[in-house]
């Protein structure tokens, strides 16, 4: 039986990241773009919790990160709430030419962090970026506010694609160092039981730190 290495292992993690935000914000659409780089103009809203596995290269390895688009609606939200237990990242998705569903981002990153078995890798995005003559909410205050909750920020277009797939490989690819660096730690200390990949414990026992501390991308991203 040919030997499999623990960082062989990370590539058959499935990294459960779930798409969170008011109603008709453009999840679906990001969700759409990213996995078939297709847009919906007469999408209609998600009802219930709709996912999608899609194949993330990081550093030239495979990983499946498998997306979940959750309702925005409120009369839902009592049935999406089960699906956050497992996630280990998030996309928080606001529209920059509504302000309402900014204001909503508390309230969502409070869900979240409720209903989460642990602290999740999350991006603040400020989606419809192509909107810019009817912007109601600037990306500087989309910066200040990742800043505040230590996330990390960008703004996307999901109709002409804008920084739709940095987005999620920003995600998919900080959970993936995250559990590259516990496996190199788990190796060094030489701990068997450190290094066991029986269950999921690594990935999803993100320490909180890790998250708080991490800078927003930069680059065209975040502006």
């Amino acid at each position: 039986m040919a030997f499999v290495s623990e960082e062989e292992k990370i590539n058959e993690y499935l990294f459960k990241i779930v798409l969170v935000g008011d109603s008709a914000v453009g999840k679906s659409n990001l969700l759409a773009r990213f996995a078939r780089d297709e847009f919906y103009p007469n999408s209609k809203s998600t009802i219930g919790v709709e996912f999608q596995t899609q194949k993330v290269d990081v550093n030239g390895k495979e990983v499946k990160a498998q997306i979940w688009d959750t309702a925005g609606q409120e009369r839902f939200r009592a049935v999406t709430s089960a699906y956050y237990r497992g996630a280990v990242g998030a996309l928080l998705v606001y529209d920059i030419s509504r302000r309402q569903t900014f204001e909503s981002i508390g309230r969502w990153l409070n869900e979240l962090q409720t209903h989460s078995d642990m602290n999740v890798v999350t991006i603040l995005v400020g989606n419809k970026s192509d909107l810019r003559d009817a912007r109601e909410v600037s990306a500087a205050e989309g910066k200040a506010l990742a800043e505040a909750q230590g996330l990390f920020f960008m703004e996307t277009s999901a109709l002409d694609s804008s920084n739709v797939v940095a987005a999620f490989q920003t995600v998919v690819k900080e959970i993936y160092n995250i559990l590259s660096k516990k496996v190199m730690m788990s190796q060094e200390l030489k701990k068997p039981e450190s290094s066991s990949f029986n269950g999921k414990t690594v990935v999803l026992q993100l320490e909180e730190n890790q998250q708080t501390n991490t800078t927003p991308t930069g680059g065209g991203g975040c502006c």
